[in-house]
């Protein structure tokens, strides 16, 4: 399911980036000690009170744009406002209510929208003699906040976490297979959504950016139902230009979250850039099954080794994604395109696999045996129990007597001993420890 999305929105030097990293720095989430795994900042995941949600920091805004101050404020809100669940709106309590502040107040009460009203910057907690002014905006009640000490924070993330909208129930039945279409623009996303529908049903245009929105689009295969989702190209934050292209990345990187299947698109011509890596990265961190489909294939001078010699390199350069299956098509001719539904069929089934737990027990005890686990000083790592707690992807929970000595080399062999055995072909896989000594049962 797609996470809401909340805007941090206000005039430049109120401290919505102190806000947004202080949120942020808040989150507990299972990290993977894998090099070259990095997400574009444009957003972040964030989590208070079991809720999660997107967080975007609109700092970046040019308030100063064709020198006309509220135009630009108008312009950068209302985009702001368009995208966002929940807008949660920082003033600046030391420095007091501003003209800016009430234009940009009068766009976030016209859109409905829920919202939050937080004054940063507060020196203070004794008294909210200087937080009367704020209510003036028509926002509701201030809280104040002082987000480079940390002070009063939890509070608000209470109060934000209440305004987000209820959990949805899936919108799709629960056999649908959901597919995602992610790469950089101008790759082919658009060209292989069309070739695997059969027909003109999304624009195709050779100029980057002309998706703006994740597209949904439902079909029937073989008695199956999908959604296949083509979205917009992602481009470095370097280059992505104004709030339109920026927001278009949050949809897509949303259409991944509610995925199944995403499908990696690399143009042939180009091989895989550091764009490429973090945008499947993304894709491996959320533990979605993938398939990477280098597309343009038909462009590409060949001789009998050149489809080696690409899947070697690629394999070297999406090192931490060697589980995905690659496919080498043309979107244009059609060559190989059946091959892609074959697979995302293939890796669907495979994200949920579930494994009995006598099995996974007699696994990981011969896996130990083999080569058992690593040690420290006087201390070894023991693996009293394991099971399996979860699918898409699947997840396996080890008791361990001290999960700290778990090594990084240690869980990348027993993930490649469960993979010899089990397959898991197209899917992470996700190992999660938990402390238990001897004694228990």
């Amino acid at each position: 399911m797609s996470k809401p999305v909340v805007a941090i929105v206000g005039r430049p030097n109120v401290g919505k980036s102190t806000l947004f990293n202080r949120i942020v720095g808040s989150r507990v989430a299972i990290v993977e000690d894998e090099p070259g795994v990095t997400r574009d900042r444009l957003y972040q995941d964030a989590e208070w009170a079991g809720r999660s949600f997107t967080l975007v920091d609109t700092g970046g805004l040019d308030f100063q744009e064709s020198g006309e101050i509220t135009r630009g404020v108008r312009r950068q809100i209302e985009l702001a406002i368009a995208e966002a669940d929940v807008i949660l709106f920082v003033v600046d309590a030391r420095a007091g209510l501003n003209p800016d502040d009430e234009e940009a107040a009068a766009n976030i009460r016209r859109s409905d929208k829920p919202v939050l009203l937080a004054a940063n910057k507060v020196e203070s907690f004794n008294s909210r003699t200087p937080l009367y002014d704020f209510y003036r905006l028509g926002l509701g009640e201030p809280v104040p906040v002082s987000a480079a000490e940390g002070l009063n924070t939890g509070d608000l993330l209470d109060q934000l976490v209440n305004l987000l909208p209820p959990e949805k129930e899936e919108e799709y039945p629960s056999d649908t297979i959901k597919i995602a279409v992610i790469g950089r623009p101008n790759v082919g996303k658009s060209s292989l959504v069309n070739a695997i529908l059969g027909e003109e049903r999304v624009i195709v245009s050779n100029i980057p950016g002309t998706t703006r929105d994740a597209i949904d689009t439902t079909f029937k295969r073989e008695n199956r139902y999908y959604v296949i989702i083509d979205t917009a190209g992602m481009r470095r934050k370097s280059k992505i230009e104004g709030l339109t292209e920026k927001y278009s990345t949050i949809r897509a990187l949303r259409a991944v979250d509610r995925s199944d299947v995403v499908l990696t698109v690399i143009d042939a011509n180009e091989g895989v850039t550091e764009q490429d890596k973090r945008i499947a990265g993304y894709a491996h961190e959320a533990g979605k099954a993938s398939v990477i489909v280098v597309n343009k294939w038909d462009l590409i001078k060949k001789d009998d080794r050149t489809m080696n010699r690409f899947t070697e390199k690629i394999r070297s350069q999406l090192a931490f994604m060697q589980y995905a299956p690659l496919v080498f098509i043309s979107a244009l001719t059609g060559q190989r395109v059946p091959r892609v539904m074959e697979l995302v069929d293939f890796v669907a089934e495979q994200h949920s696999v579930r494994i009995s737990t006598p099995k996974i027990n007699s696994l990981v005890k011969e896996a130990v045996l083999h080569n058992p686990p690593p040690g420290d000083k006087n201390r070894r790592l023991k693996i009293m129990y394991a099971t399996q707690s979860s699918v898409k992807p699947p997840k396996f929970i080890l008791f361990v007597n001290e999960p700290e000595l778990m090594h990084f080399s240690y869980r990348r062999y027993l993930e490649n001993q469960f993979r010899a055995a089990y397959g898991f072909e197209g899917t992470p896989i996700w190992f999660g420890l938990r402390k238990r000594s001897k004694e228990e049962k």
